[in-house]
């Protein structure tokens, strides 16, 4: 293909997109008609909005097994086995800046674990950085530069006014190659289940997305922010044309989080779960489509149930903006912003009725109590603590569930061999009861000799026997 006719064919696509009636208005279509508009190109806006995109250094050191020398004296001396080894390991990924201060957000997965990160800018300067904020959940992660001087910005756009079929930017370093522009559109929004972490609702592009453009840009053409790239569907590690990027509304939540110097991240405590409406509970309900969040469970006296909601029925819309799924019903109330009323409509067997959702953290109604069990029995290694809809909130768990949780289990210890987990309810041991962390260690201290507990697991009941 000319070049010529490449630079005819960019033209033709942003002339549709800026004329009134968009691409969509067949008649507005017309070639250039001068050498001005055969010449028009992204470069202004690149040069406008890429310096405030920057390439993410993280390292971290990880201890390497020894192996056998091979050699019989070594081998005998170090017991058949080299001393572990450190080794540092890195990873490369791309970030924004959205204050001039130098906070910088990119994705929790880019720098996860690393005990060092540097922030390398557009031209070529690199700066040691702070970590300010992570939460896994939404892969987020947030970043201050350390040097006293303004950086470049990128503003953040309403993603909510993305629509499908709209022009955008990916700026990224892919591959670690430098500081890469791709462009594309929007190919769909609410996408959900693309990741293994519980948030679901990303605006999907077929801009090029590779690895290494994790935390980077997804922009419009004012150049605005409209997501963080994250995510690509690849069978063989390139970019296919399906990329996923984290919505900028959740993003600008995120960093004022961030901003206000808090240490976690908190999502509105709702006080019920929801499931995906099936094709059955639609037609019994009258909805049109089966898309809406499926009300199955409701915690006495949490939020959900103050509103008035019922298993059985289905949340359709939030303040008006409608709900595809569950993952997209939590992303709504996280972007309202907590200390907000939002206004959910409710489709019953009755009909359609808004109620109005209060949006606080969720409570800690049980202490915590955590506890290091020790001694000469199975659970020894084992870190536990008194669940309550904050804690489950923390460790990502459903918020109905109360008694005793496992939030950490020593490596090497007896737990750990036996097979204990982080997230193991401790149900019953010995056919009573285990209600809290204090009267769990004190069934410890009388030591029967033989243990039969009961755990809970992913919702499944697990039973076992140890000596």
């Amino acid at each position: 293909m000319s070049s010529l006719f490449k630079r005819m064919s960019l033209a033709v696509i942003l002339l549709a997109a800026m004329v009134p009636g968009g691409a969509g208005a067949q008649e507005q279509k017309t070639l250039p008609q001068s050498r001005t508009e055969m010449q028009l190109s992204f470069a202004p806006l690149v040069k406008q909005t890429a310096g405030a995109v920057v390439n993410v250094y993280a390292e971290r050191v990880i201890q390497r097994p020894g192996l056998a020398t091979g050699d019989p004296f070594l081998d005998q001396f170090f017991g058949q086995r080299m001393p572990n080894r450190s080794e540092k390991q890195s990873s490369l990924g791309s970030g924004v800046i959205l204050s001039d201060d130098g906070l910088v957000v990119t994705n929790n997965h880019v720098i996860e674990g690393a005990d060092d990160i540097k922030i390398a800018l557009a031209d070529g300067r690199e700066f040691p950085c702070d970590l300010v904020l992570k939460d896994e959940s939404v892969d987020l992660a947030v970043l201050r530069i350390k040097a006293k001087e303004h950086f470049p910005v990128l503003a953040i756009a309403n993603s909510d006014a993305v629509e499908v079929g709209d022009l955008v930017l990916a700026i990224g370093n892919p591959f670690g190659v430098g500081q890469t522009v791709t462009s594309g559109i929007v190919s769909a929004l609410a996408r959900n289940q693309i990741t293994s972490g519980d948030f679901g609702f990303f605006i999907q592009t077929d801009a090029s997305i590779n690895p290494g453009n994790s935390g980077g840009a997804l922009m419009n053409m004012n150049g605005e922010l409209i997501g963080i790239n994250t995510a690509i569907f690849s069978r063989g590690g390139g970019s296919n044309g399906i990329g996923f990027a984290i919505p900028a509304n959740l993003v600008k939540v995120f960093l004022a989080t961030a901003a206000q110097g808090k240490k976690s991240f908190e999502r509105p405590y709702v006080g019920a779960t929801f499931d995906a409406v099936t094709s059955d509970v639609a037609e019994a309900l009258g909805l049109k489509a089966a898309r809406g969040a499926l009300v199955t469970r409701v915690a006495e006296g949490g939020p959900a149930d103050k509103a008035g909601l019922k298993p059985g029925e289905v949340v359709t819309a939030v303040d008006g903006i409608s709900v595809e799924h569950p993952d997209a019903l939590g992303y709504r109330l996280t972007t309202a912003g907590l200390g907000k009323q939002t206004r959910l409509s409710v489709q019953t067997a009755d009909g359609l009725r808004d109620v109005t959702l209060v949006l606080n953290t969720a409570p800690e109604s049980t202490p915590r109590e955590e506890r290091l069990l020790e001694g000469r029995n199975p659970f020894a290694g084992l870190r536990v603590a008194n669940l309550s809809p904050k804690l489950a909130t923390e460790l990502h768990m459903p918020t109905d569930k109360l008694g005793v949780v496992v939030i950490d289990v020593s490596k090497g210890s007896p737990a750990a061999r036996l097979g204990f987990e982080p997230k193991d309810i401790i149900v019953s041991l010995n056919g009573d009861a285990v209600n809290t962390t204090k009267i769990m260690e004190k069934m410890l201290g009388d030591d029967p000799g033989f243990w039969r507990v009961e755990i809970e697991r992913n919702g499944q009941r697990i039973r076992q026997f140890f000596r």
